[in-house]
């Protein structure tokens, strides 16, 4: 007597635009975990200093801008003490930075894997997303600790209820990471230039972006243009939020977050054609 079998599972081969199979990232959310810990351990696995150095860059980052765009170029920083005010900037942007910048190199630094074994490639950026807010989460509570002391001496800062909006912010950051790091790694398949671009960018990016300087300093047309960086919205409410002293522009978040929804469809778009033959081109 015939019996039908019972597969566990089917590999079919995927086609159209828009077949991104998100759910089987939640099938294999395991090897989700897998990697996000192998992102964390293995990054500072054979340092001298090992997890300390999520501590020391922020630090170290926060000290030469302190030295020299506030004691050199004589940046002002709308009255808050500029160490505290370049933390905040830095350690908001290091994750974004991050996201963006573990992404862009997925199927570049991933060939060997993924040419082996099959399993959702979105996982691998996921991992790095995920991993990434590990870190900022360390450096957070570094950030907290300076804070507090600076409200202990009495420093003009002043965190509102602004704080508790902190995670739609890191929703927002990580999202337009993701889709800016997917979208060129897609391209870095073919355009290998990219690779070499990537560092440059995220840097002339952030000095496009209001860390090292406060936003009142930029006045008329180039404000306009300040504000077209989905980034600008994000560390002012950040910095305001923690910090005080600024009003929170709903409008200018909502715009950051359309940004973010389009360059994620877009990057899956793109991600999901390129994943199929990469391997002809890597």
């Amino acid at each position: 007597m015939d019996t039908e079998e019972k597969w566990t599972d089917v590999i079919e081969a995927k086609s159209g635009w828009f077949n991104f199979h998100l759910e089987q990232i939640w099938k294999f959310r395991d090897l989700l975990f897998l990697f996000v810990r192998r992102d964390f351990i293995a990054g500072y696995k054979q340092t001298l200093l090992g997890p300390l150095w999520f501590f020391i860059q922020p630090i170290f980052s926060t000290l030469i801008f302190t030295v020299i765009f506030g004691h050199i170029a004589k940046i002002p920083t709308d009255g808050i003490p500029p160490l505290l005010f370049y933390m905040t900037g830095i350690t908001a942007w290091n994750y974004f930075s991050d996201c963006i910048s573990r992404t862009s190199s997925t199927f570049t630094a991933n060939a060997g894997i993924f040419g082996k074994v099959y399993f959702p490639r979105m996982i691998v950026p996921l991992s790095n997303v995920i991993s990434s807010l590990i870190k900022f989460g360390i450096q957070f509570l570094l950030l907290l600790a300076f804070i507090a002391y600076y409200l202990f001496k009495g420093a003009n800062v002043h965190p509102n209820a602004w704080v508790f909006f902190t995670p739609v912010l890191l929703l927002i950051m990580a999202g337009l990471g993701l889709g800016f790091g997917i979208i060129i790694s897609s391209l870095t398949t073919k355009y290998k230039d990219l690779q070499f671009f990537m560092g440059f960018g995220v840097q002339l990016l952030m000095y496009a972006t209001p860390i090292v300087y406060p936003l009142s300093m930029v006045q008329g047309k180039l404000r306009i243009i300040a504000m077209l960086n989905p980034m600008t919205p994000i560390i002012e409410t950040f910095k305001n939020a923690f910090l005080g002293g600024g009003e929170v522009n709903l409008m200018h978040l909502g715009y950051s977050a359309l940004v973010m929804l389009f360059l994620l469809f877009f990057g899956l778009l793109l991600f999901n054609k390129i994943e199929k033959s990469f391997m002809d081109t890597v």
